[in-house]
């Protein structure tokens, strides 16, 4: 997911897809451990988009918190 697509989100979506980002991270991160994943970049790509939502996210809360 792109740094725009995370911006065109709202409040909701956002937390519902870093929720559902972060349980795929979850969901990758056994699979490492148990030999069976497929694409290991595909770590790293949900990885930045986590980051890129709880960017979001905090730009935000501060924006709100600024007015």
């Amino acid at each position: 997911m792109k740094a725009a697509e995370v911006q065109e989100l709202t409040s909701e979506e956002l937390e519902r897809q870093l929720e559902e980002s972060k349980r795929e991270l979850l969901n990758l991160r056994i699979q490492a451990a148990n030999g069976t994943l497929e694409n290991p970049a595909r770590i790293q790509l949900v990885r930045r988009d986590v980051a890129r939502m709880k960017t979001e996210t905090r730009m935000r809360t501060l924006k709100e918190s600024a007015k």
